[in-house]
């Protein structure tokens, strides 16, 4: 006799047979990578009670609804973009495009590289924020915020009080950070900010149909506008640690941008999109005239990338960085697992003969990660690749040093979480005199780190290889 008990088993089998099934369709039709839609389907077919609902949390790398209010966006803002693009154009640096790195970034971004810019390097925390709140302190119209992770900590008042005090003063302010990375924002620090006059937004990436359980989409991007002509970017949250204050992690070390000039401007339109997802609001009081600084003819371009893009935008363009190098390239990234296409771009750098140098975390907030890098080191052996772990904190930072003009500062890490599943944001420069501020920088960071070999990974045990092996697999989420 069958219970009512057996029933229900049976059913929910089936229910979960059924439901393995039709996820593994959809993971082969939508999944971007062979690898990808074959690890799936096969795991959705043969254990659907533990991968059918990881997969419609984690599986997925399609933003759905984003992608519609992007271009709900870019029509709404049709003619305001193209007169702050036809703003631009005065300032285009078309000398800047003969550099076999720049091609094809420009129409990854959206906006054109422009000169007139006057970049300052902001190394630390305390320099990064002592500059950021200056800068909101300063604001005359506007000031836009935006932050992957925010704490109502020392710090985070200490922004909160700036952002309070400027819209005191008549100055609009908004706000935004993601619900994700925030998880756990008080929501007095919200409302106090609110009541002060700040425009709050969460941007949420469980909005829109279909996105009710997606949390694996993360809006990473650390960006901070001013009056249309000061933008900030980099590695820097919002946080006490990021000072350098968490007992458990002592110096922080993390490097932001700072942006005067007409490429700012593309910083402000990376926001813009962003607020609109989270409110259904044009900003249209925005400025788009791009002015030159006073001071400062760098060229610069900001990027910026995500999962609701047509193409992998941050892959691309560190592939394109790798493959156009010629003398070098240094690597800075907390999060080194990079994907196929970036390994062998890596090795095809080495085998040119170009110089790279890899800047990974001694100690880390991820353990998968500091397991997983270990598995290049056999992969990338190479003569003219080299891996260093700093040793004076934890590393934050995510910079590329290119030859001797172009660098990249920004939010991006060289993980599948950045080329596929991460908002990201990256300023691209170029100018020699900016360079050498890059190098002079990353030279005393590598001093404060030591050279891994393949040793380190061929003299471990079996079961910290297979630890590795295993941690390299789940790359993909980590």
């Amino acid at each position: 006799m069958v219970t009512r008990r057996s029933r229900l088993i049976l059913y929910t089998i089936a229910l979960f047979q059924v439901l393995g099934l039709l996820s593994a369709v959809h993971a082969v039709m939508s999944t971007r990578t062979p690898q990808g839609s074959i690890a799936w389907a096969v795991s959705l077919v043969t254990f659907p009670y533990v991968t059918v609902p990881a997969y419609w949390v984690f599986g997925r790398n399609r933003f759905h609804g984003y992608e519609q209010a992007k271009q709900e966006k870019l029509v709404a803002l049709a003619d305001t973009m193209g007169q702050a693009l036809s703003g631009l154009q005065p300032a285009v640096r078309h000398s800047a495009r003969n550099l076999g790195v720049i091609k094809g970034v420009e129409s990854l971004a959206r906006v054109p590289f422009t000169g007139g810019n006057a970049l300052q390097l902001l190394v630390d925390g305390e320099v990064t924020f002592n500059s950021i709140l200056e800068g909101i302190d300063q604001a005359e119209n506007y000031v836009l915020v935006q932050f992957y992770i925010v704490r109502a900590d020392g710090l985070g008042n200490r922004l909160a009080s700036s952002m309070k005090a400027a819209a005191a003063r008549g100055v609009d302010v908004y706000f935004t950070y993601d619900g994700v990375g925030s998880l756990g924002m008080p929501d007095a620090y919200l409302e106090d900010l609110r009541a002060g006059g700040v425009r709050v937004a969460e941007f949420g990436t469980t909005r829109g149909k279909g996105n009710r359980f997606q949390i694996n989409f993360r809006n990473h991007r650390k960006i901070v506008v001013v009056d249309g002509d000061t933008a900030w970017i980099g590695g820097h949250n919002v946080g006490d640690e990021y000072l350098g204050l968490d007992p458990d992690f002592g110096r922080w070390r993390d490097t932001h941008l700072k942006i005067h000039g007409p490429a700012a401007i593309g910083a402000q339109l990376s926001f813009a999109e962003d607020w609109h997802w989270a409110t259904d609001e044009v900003l249209r009081e925005l400025d788009w005239s791009a002015q030159p600084a006073d001071q400062g003819d760098s060229a610069a371009l900001v990027l910026s990338s995500g999962p609701a893009d047509a193409m992998e935008t941050a892959s691309l363009m560190f592939q394109q960085a790798l493959s156009s190098a010629v003398r070098r390239v240094w690597i800075a990234s907390p999060y080194f697992v990079p994907d196929d296409a970036i390994v062998q771009s890596i090795q095809l750098a080495a085998l040119r003969g170009v110089e790279v140098r890899i800047l990974i975390p001694d100690k880390t907030d991820n353990l998968l990660v500091q397991l997983s890098v270990y598995s290049f080191l056999d992969e990338l052996d190479l003569p003219n690749v080299s891996f260093h772990r700093y040793t004076e904190g934890f590393l934050h930072q995510k910079v590329l040093l290119i030859d001797d003009a172009v660098s990249m500062i920004g939010t991006a890490n060289f993980d599948n979480r950045s080329f596929r599943l991460n908002f990201e944001v990256t300023a691209i420069t170029v100018d020699r005199a900016f360079n050498e501020a890059v190098e002079t920088m990353l030279l005393e960071d590598f001093r404060n780190a030591r050279e891994m070999t393949a040793t380190e990974f061929e003299e471990r045990p079996w079961w910290f290889k297979l630890a590795v092996r295993s941690a390299r697999l789940t790359a993909p989420v980590q």
